[in-house]
Parts: C-alpha cells; structure tokens; sequence
C-alpha cells in the first residue's frame, strides 16, 4: 500500500466537497461575512428600541436582548459550522439570507402585533424568535463562507481569522450605523424593512450567482419577504413620530378643544392647553406647581432649570404665571423638542433654553447658585435614567441652587413604592430638608429637597387649593415611611430591581 501524498493530507476527509466545489471571489466571501454580521448588529439593537414601549430602556430589557443576540449568534455559528461539513455551502447561502430577509421584514409587525394582542408571555415569546431566527441564520454564513475558502488546510490561520476579523469589523459597523444615523434618521419601522429587503436583494443576487438556487424558490422567498415587509408597513406602528427613545402620539381631548395629551410609549406624559397655559391637567403638575408656590411670592419671576422636556408644560405655566421667568431644559430626545413645536404649538417668545443632552451632563454647565428651582421630569413608568436617581446626582444639583432654591421631583413607582423609598432616601442624605407630597398609594408622587426650610403647612394647603387630594409627608412621618431604604450612589444603584413597573392601563401623568 502506497503513503498518502502531501495533497491527499491536505484535502482531508471533506476533499470530494472541496475539489467540485470552488472558493467564492475573495470580495464576495468578504461581503458577505461583513454584510451578514452588520445585519445581526442592527437587529439587535432595534429590538431595544421595538421593546422599550413595553417592556422599558432598563437594564433587565438590554440584559434580555443582547444575551438573547449572543445565544442566537453561538447557535448559529456552531450548527452553520457542522452543516456546512454535511452540505454544499453553495446552495444554502440563499436560503439562509432569504429566510432572514422575511423574519427581519416582519419583526415590527409581529412584536407590536403580539404586544397588542396578548399578555407579555407572547411578547417575549415572539420578540425572542424575531432574534433568535434571523441572528442564527446570519451567523451560520460565516462559517459556510469559511468552508467554501479553504481549499488547503495550510491556508486555515489565514482565512479563518481573516474572515473572523471582516465579521468583526462588520459587527462594529452595524452597532455604529445604527446607533447614530439610522435611528436618528428613520422610523424603526423602516429600517427593518429597509434591512429586510438588503437581506432580500442579497439571497436573489447569491441564489442566482452563486447558489445556482432555482428560480422558482428564488420567486417565492421574494414574495414571503416582500409580502410581511409591506404588513408592516400597512400596520403602522400607531406613532405620530418615532424618535430616538419613544413612539410619540398627539392626542387632542375631546372635552376641552385646545386640549392636547402628549403619549409616550403608550403612556400619558404630558397635557398642554394650546390657548391657556396656565391649566395644569395632571395631579402631579400641579403638585409641582404648588411646591414653587409655597416656596416663592406669588408672581415673582423666577430661574428654572428642567431636567426632561415632555410637553415643557410647566414653563409655559410659569411663562403665564410668573412673567418674566426664565429658564433651561435638558432634553435627550429631539424628536420630543421636534413634536412640542410642531404639534404643541410651543410659543416662540418663550424665554426658554431648550438643550438636546443628557440630564446629568447638563448639570455640569449650570453656574452654581444661581437656579432658583429645578424640577426632575425625566423618569418614566417603565424606565428611570439610574444615574439621576444617585446622590452624587442630587449635590450636583445643589451646586446649582440658589440659597432659597428647591429640587422637585416627579417619581412614579407602584406596589411596594421601593424605588420611591430609595429615591426619598438619597435626597434625605444629600439635604437638609426633605418633603413629599402623594396619594397615599401608588402612581406619581413628588419630591421637595431643599437647604432651606420646606413650609410644609403651606405646600398642603396650595395642594388643595389646586384640588389635588394628596398628603405632605415630612420629618418623623416621612422617616418611617423611608425606613431602611437605601441611599442610592453612582457606585450603587440598582434602580431597575426596586422598581415596580406600571399596571396595565396606568399613565406616566
């Protein structure tokens, strides 16, 4: 018996495969791992953005996806490795694109349609396949791609980590694109159908270049694709606007005709009387209301800072009340800004500084001592910003307060309000004087911080005098109802697990 030559050693046990079976065009291998490892990027992160209505921007929600992504990815790189061994790589490429094609086309459709539908079992259910499918598929190319370049097992380093790294890069591409244009730019809605029918285009061009598929599958993976990519478009997502963060409506009330009702996510966030500023629709605003007015003479122009914009109600209130006031708002989301011009008519004689950035950044350019209230409007039924809840946070804002000035604060917790308890807590740590006006259960509640004394008999009796039917809790009462919570600190602030999301049909106002 002869000795295998150095090209049987080569070739392997898979040699048959390798022999009738030649290697793509470097470009072609390299677009494909670049193109398929982008598109699992891009999937991901709009699934944050698809799921934040419902289940909220919290860690738990990130924590949720990206494992679910991560797993999706492991699967598929695995089992793609094994099949490709099994199978002609040639002619499962198209399969593989087409079939991501048509589940990416109809992600927003399917997760909004499960979320109206049913319970947040399906939800989950339905937006964990959205993931898995698409993230498996994708993923298997690389490995068929990989299989396909190695005609010798003395080039194996050379391509796999070559193509390893175009992934990778593909990868870092995709988080890029679109987290910083494409969600700024277009409607979540558009960019997985625009990403659907890129997957789609690219299984036509490998199934009938490359793949040798028939024509007859090419047509009806086409139609698959196409068909549930223009569902999602014929079932829109119900958004006026879609920004960055949110599924924004503009609701008019049909009881009071220059009444208009900001939704965000499906939650009540702000009311605006287009003709009279000064009516304050939510029991909370004029909570808030009532806490400056305890605190300042009645019509004094007054320095505000707002950390959230909403429908910027209350500085269009305090612009009414208090002529002469001025102020600031740091607002992350443009689109928000964008709608309360568009669609709520925001005065431009308001003497208002609206900035597009983050809360806690925005605090670093305020002079010290200068503000005379600042109000936290930035916290929403399902998701809370943690890293304006620490006390870190709260002596930043002291740093802008002027000797009389006061911090009031919107929170919104339910059951056993431990978030709330928490929060109360760091401003109890971090000032003097603390107070909190509520209900007595759960919902809105908000918070008064202050160096100087809170006139709480004041506060209460401006809280009737608004018919707001919520109780001021200060000194020993407001000791015992914050009990052994903890004080909250940038080093720890596990915001996400005391909160207790909103009930179904509960509003953020």
């Amino acid at each position: 018996m002869s000795e295998p030559t150095e090209s049987d050693v080569d070739a392997g046990p898979d040699a048959t495969a390798s022999t009738t079976t030649a290697p793509l065009a470097s470009w072609a291998a390299a677009a494909l791992v670049f193109g398929s490892s982008a598109a699992v990027l891009v999937v991901e992160l709009v699934a944050l953005r698809l799921l934040a209505p419902y289940l909220g921007l919290t860690l738990e929600t990130n924590t949720l996806v990206i494992g679910v992504a991560l797993a999706a990815i492991a699967f598929g790189s695995w089992v793609g490795g094994w099949w490709a061994d099994r199978v002609d790589p040639r002619r499962v490429l198209a399969p593989l694109l087409g079939v991501s094609a048509v589940v990416v086309a109809a992600t927003p459709f399917l997760v909004r349609g499960s979320a109206d539908a049913a319970d947040g079992a399906l939800l989950l259910l339905v937006a964990a396949a959205t993931i898995i499918v698409p993230g498996a598929l994708l993923s298997a190319v690389t490995p068929m791609v990989i299989k396909l370049m190695l005609a010798s097992l003395s080039e194996t380093g050379t391509i796999v980590g070559r193509l390893s790294g175009i992934g990778t890069v593909g990868a870092i591409f995709g988080t890029v694109v679109t987290g910083f244009i494409l969600i700024s730019r277009l409607s979540v809605s558009w960019i997985m159908v625009g990403l659907g029918l890129a997957l789609l285009l690219a299984a036509v061009v490998v199934g009938l270049r490359i793949g040798r598929t028939p024509a007859r599958t090419v047509a009806a993976g086409t139609g698959a694709a196409l068909l549930l990519g223009a569902a999602t478009v014929v079932f829109p997502s119900g958004c006026d606007t879609e920004t960055i963060y949110h599924c924004v409506t503009v609701d008019a009330d049909p009881e009071r005709p220059d009444g208009r009702l900001l939704v965000m996510d499906g939650l009540r966030h702000s009311y605006v009387d287009l003709e009279d500023p000064t009516h304050l629709e939510f029991d909370y605003v004029r909570a808030i209301a009532a806490g400056i007015d305890a605190r300042f003479e009645d019509g004094a122009p007054l320095t505000v800072h707002s950390i959230g914009a909403g429908g910027l109600t209350l500085p269009r209130h305090l612009d009414a009340d208090r002529p002469g006031t001025t102020g600031s708002v740091s607002e992350v989301d443009p689109g928000v800004i964008r709608v309360d011009r568009e669609a709520l008519a925001l005065p431009e004689s308001l003497d208002l500084d609206i900035r597009v950035e983050d809360g806690r950044l925005g605090l670093q350019t305020l002079p010290a001592g200068e503000v005379d209230v600042v109000i936290g409007d930035a916290f929403g039924g399902v998701s809370v910003p943690w890293h304006l809840t620490t006390r870190e946070a709260s002596l930043e804002i002291d740093r802008t307060l002027a000797d009389n000035g006061i911090y009031l604060l919107n929170l919104i917790d339910y059951g056993p309000l431990a978030f709330a308890r928490a929060e109360l807590a760091t401003l109890r740590d971090s000032y003097p004087h603390v107070a909190l006006a509520w209900s007595g259960r759960g919902g809105n509640l908000v918070a008064t911080a202050s160096r100087a004394p809170i006139d709480v008999p004041s506060w209460q009796s401006r809280l009737d005098a608004r018919d707001v039917a919520w109780s001021v809790l200060a000194g020993e009462g407001l000791d015992d109802w914050i009990g052994d919570s903890p004080v909250l600190t940038d080093d720890f602030a596990p915001v996400d697990q005391l909160l207790t999301p909103y009930p179904s049909g509960a509003a953020a106002g």
